[in-house]
């Protein structure tokens, strides 16, 4: 797989798997945008994109926000002339459900980053990735077809982006833009740190057939293989990494 001269823009790209994927592809060569709040980490996936002679656009901004979809679009067009690949990534895991009263307490929040940003992104992007014939990943969940205990906007909040890249991808497929899914299961990041919640990796990797996680450079090789052009009769496609957990629970 080659990006020479192609530009990626990747959200949630501060840790994780979108930290990950930036820096699978500076290793394609790739011109790279990268979206995340946390300042800090985001340098560090600067300094590991450099590694590999890629010195990556930054945008730190918090995507929910309601002008930041036009924001990141600008500042990559104005960087770069240019948009082939759009990896929405960026995603937030809250508790809450309705014995305890707690759903809506984090349900706009969630629903916010995880789905009306991805829109608001892919909307302004459209015109851009059209001229390139370029495409979309977007990374969901294996909570979008199951239901978690106390997990429900996050559940609610995949299953949405689920549906939303099958009519983007039904949609776009006249214009020559191709859109698809990546669906992890577990995987190691540190998401179950920022959400606060008392599991652990090793716990979940105990539920899982194969009796392990996955980790972000996992998935990142899934996304790659989607962007690039092997995959170029790929659209609406959803490719599931999540060591057979969908096939217990």
């Amino acid at each position: 797989m080659s990006f020479e001269n192609k530009v990626i823009l990747i959200t949630g790209a501060s840790s994780g798997i979108g930290a990950a994927t930036a820096v699978e592809f500076a290793k394609q060569r790739a011109s790279v945008a990268i979206v995340g709040r946390n300042a800090v980490k985001l340098q560090t996936v600067n300094e590991e994109c450099q590694k590999h002679g890629v010195t990556p656009l930054i945008i730190n901004i918090d995507i929910s926000k309601e002008e930041a979809a036009n924001e990141i679009i600008d500042k990559t067009i104005e960087k770069y002339g240019r948009l082939d690949v759009l990896v929405n990534n960026a995603g937030i895991v809250a508790t809450g459900g309705l014995l305890d009263g707690a759903v809506m307490k984090s349900y706009d929040k969630i629903m916010n980053t995880n789905l009306r940003a991805v829109v608001a992104l892919t909307s302004a992007a459209v015109p851009y990735l059209i001229k390139s014939k370029g495409n979309i990943v977007n990374v969901s969940s294996t909570l979008a077809t199951q239901a978690g205990p106390l997990m429900m906007a996050y559940c609610v909040s995949k299953a949405g982006l689920d549906h939303f890249s099958n009519t983007a991808a039904l949609e776009l497929a006249a214009a020559g833009v191709r859109v698809n899914i990546v669906t992890p299961g577990p995987v190691v990041t540190d998401i179950l740190e920022n959400a606060g919640m008392p599991n652990t990796w090793e716990d979940w990797g105990k539920r899982t057939p194969l009796g392990k996680v996955a980790y972000s450079t996992e998935v990142a090789d899934v996304i790659l293989f989607l962007a690039s052009d092997k995959a170029h009769s790929i659209t609406g496609g959803n490719l599931t990494i999540d060591n057979g957990i969908r096939l217990k629970l």
